[in-house]
């Protein structure tokens, strides 16, 4: 069996890797400094599934484990993640997300990786005066809030310690807001599909932060599952890509509200605030007004186009999430 390695392996979205892989002929060392993992991840084939408990800001022990499963790819998903918490924790953010990903390319060059697939973020585009967004534009974080700034900085030393100095091939992923099952419904890394459902279920107000016209490229996460594992073995890439992956579609908060509650498209959304079912919040720091993700590269280079709309992945979520 191939063997790779899943950093953040026990998340939202690394899971849902794992599991795949595990369907397929590969042998999976999950790599996460939550432990015990989650009990749909423990039901897993044990001779196929391994976990150990480590944070990648720690080297010694990050070089002790990676040396001993000697993986030829790693599935790089491990970070603090979201944009809220880190202006609060900053520093937390740069010893994950920037010294774990050095840590994880400073290893992988001395054991011989051969690619590295590194969960980024559209975060990292900031505010733009227009959209498509595409890969090769100027960068431009919004407020350069430590989540975006340090998911680019990981795309940076994806290039700076990948091939182009003799360590693994890369490349970036820049996710477009991914929801699904599992996705983080409560606390502060909930995501607005998460809190939606969970307030559905729970008969509570939907919150609509700050007005609702903004716009998101919302992408399903099997359509990312997929597309790291093409990422994995396409011969058109390895050399520091970076590649977009969302639907090449956005929809308003309204959107969205209005899908989970099967309402009208065209319902009034002063009727749905007046009706008790929504109620809305102040504006957070740091949130762009619209988000939609230019998927040519993807296309090109990994033949990965998404294949489940918004509306089928609200319902798919609903199945899970109830």
């Amino acid at each position: 069996m191939i063997k790779c390695v899943v950093t953040g392996g026990a998340g939202f979205i690394g899971s849902h890797l794992v599991e795949q892989l595990a369907r397929s002929d590969f042998q999976v060392l999950v790599i996460d400094k939550v432990f015990p993992p989650p009990d749909y991840l423990k039901r897993l084939d044990s001779t196929r599934v391994l976990f150990w408990q480590c944070d990648i800001a720690d080297e010694y022990f990050l070089r002790k484990y990676l040396r001993w499963f000697n993986p030829k790819y790693i599935f790089h998903l491990a970070a603090e993640a979201r944009i809220q918490p880190s202006f609060g924790n900053p520093d937390e953010y740069f010893k994950s997300n920037v010294l774990g990903t050095r840590n994880v390319l400073k290893i992988s060059r001395e054991i011989g990786v051969q690619r590295i697939v590194y969960s980024a973020s559209s975060s990292a585009y900031g505010e733009q005066k227009r959209m498509l967004l595409e890969e090769d534009m100027a960068i431009s974080p919004l407020s350069f809030h430590p989540y975006g700034s340090t998911k680019r900085i990981g795309e940076m030393l994806m290039s700076d310690m990948g091939k182009m100095t003799g360590g693994p091939e890369t490349v970036s992923l820049r996710y477009f807001n991914v929801y699904g099952p599992r996705q983080p419904a409560e606390g502060e890394y909930a995501t607005v599909v998460g809190i939606f459902l969970r307030q559905q279920k729970n008969g509570e107000f939907l919150t609509i932060v700050p007005d609702g016209y903004q716009r998101r490229d919302f992408t399903h996460v099997s359509d990312v599952v997929r597309a790291n594992i093409l990422a994995m073995l396409s011969p058109k890439v390895g050399n520091a890509e970076i590649i977009n992956i969302g639907t090449g579609v956005n929809y308003s908060v309204w959107d969205a509200v209005k899908i989970i509650l099967g309402v009208p498209v065209d319902s009034d959304v002063n009727q749905l605030i007046g009706s008790g079912l929504c109620k809305m919040l102040e504006p957070r720091r740091g949130e762009v007004r619209q988000t939609l993700a230019d998927i040519a590269k993807a296309k090109n280079l990994l033949d990965w186009e998404p294949l489940v709309s918004f509306r089928e992945g609200i319902e798919l979520t609903k199945k899970e999430f109830y």
